[in-house]
């Protein structure tokens, strides 16, 4: 190596050194178990683990999944008769769960044909607002 080269690879060794000085003095924001809870989680469920339903009115329908989750499923306009509908159907848009409203829609009978019911949001319901719910709205 002749003296220039040694030079700018001292140069080099140098320089890399600064920064990662630089970087091991730089502060590190600590990320606080507040800043996780913060984040809503998505919370999905597969259509075909629905077993139960019930209509608070024509816009919110309360689905029971499994034993104990239960998830509100808010629609775009009203779905009407759907609270007189003895049974409905639920059907996945795009995969396999459904995760948002868009994943969703409703298919409903009724006396002139099945009506879909587009799903605008979906959440699942903590268990106060399930102990919450009055009993026509508990699935």
């Amino acid at each position: 190596m002749n003296i220039k080269t040694r030079l700018a690879a001292g140069a080099l060794a140098v320089g890399a050194g600064l920064t990662a000085l630089a970087l091991a003095a730089a502060p590190v924001a600590a990320k606080s178990p507040a800043d996780d809870a913060a984040k809503p989680r998505r919370q999905c469920f597969w259509a075909n683990q629905v077993n139960n339903f019930a209509a608070e009115n024509d816009e919110v329908v309360n689905v029971r999944v499994g034993v104990k989750d239960i998830y509100r499923l808010e629609l775009f306009g009203g779905c009407h008769e759907i609270d007189w509908s003895q049974q409905i159907g639920i059907r996945s848009r795009g995969g396999s769960t459904i995760c948002s409203g868009l994943d969703a829609e409703l298919i409903v009978p009724s006396t002139i044909g099945p009506q879909r019911c587009t799903v605008r949001r979906v959440r699942k319901l903590t268990p106060a607002e399930v102990a919450a719910l009055p009993p026509k709205a508990k699935p």
